[in-house]
């Protein structure tokens, strides 16, 4: 079908340069843990060996950010910006990536600083919350990202540009 536009951002499908290619799949595997995440919150709010579950969500949320944090980086500090000369980082579509980064950040942020402190099964089936809604946020920002951030950077970036970006991201370990 061609003028086919996709769902989200009315734009027909691109190929996307390697470096936006790169931030694409780096994707998978950071679903992959969110969805093992996921199950462990569904397990502990099912009160099923809640202190066992419980600690294992801690330790892979921890592996999660890990992983996380320099997949933000290249984003927040290459792609956003280089895309911000083009349309602003104050409102629009970079302001709103940047808001769902906050959001994700800070349910996983505060679930980390509470998890040691916590003792009882009310608290803990409370904080495995947290990573639910950081779930959530994190699913649809990637889709977002997928659908309609990459095309339009593939679109609105120049060739020298894309170059500069999968350089810059290459330095982000």
């Amino acid at each position: 079908m061609s003028g086919c536009m996709s769902a989200f951002g009315g734009m027909p499908l691109v190929e996307l340069s390697k470096g936006l290619k790169q931030l694409k799949e780096e994707h998978p595997p950071l679903l992959a843990q969110l969805d093992g995440l996921y199950k462990l919150t569904q397990l502990i709010e099912q009160k099923t060996e809640t202190e066992l579950h419980f600690a294992e969500l801690t330790t892979k949320v921890i592996e999660f950010k890990d992983a996380l944090d320099p997949h933000s980086e290249r984003e927040e500090g290459v792609l956003f910006p280089m895309m911000g000369v083009y349309i602003g980082t104050t409102s629009g579509p970079i302001a709103v990536m940047e808001y769902e980064h906050d959001q994700a950040k800070a349910q996983i942020g505060e679930f980390l600083a509470k998890a040691d402190k916590s003792s009882a099964a009310g608290e803990k089936i409370e904080l495995s919350g947290l990573i639910k809604k950081a779930y959530f946020i994190l699913t649809e920002h990637f889709s977002k990202e997928e659908n309609v951030l990459f095309p339009m950077a593939e679109r609105m970036l120049t060739d020298e540009e894309k170059e500069e970006l999968y350089q810059k991201i290459q330095e982000i370990k």
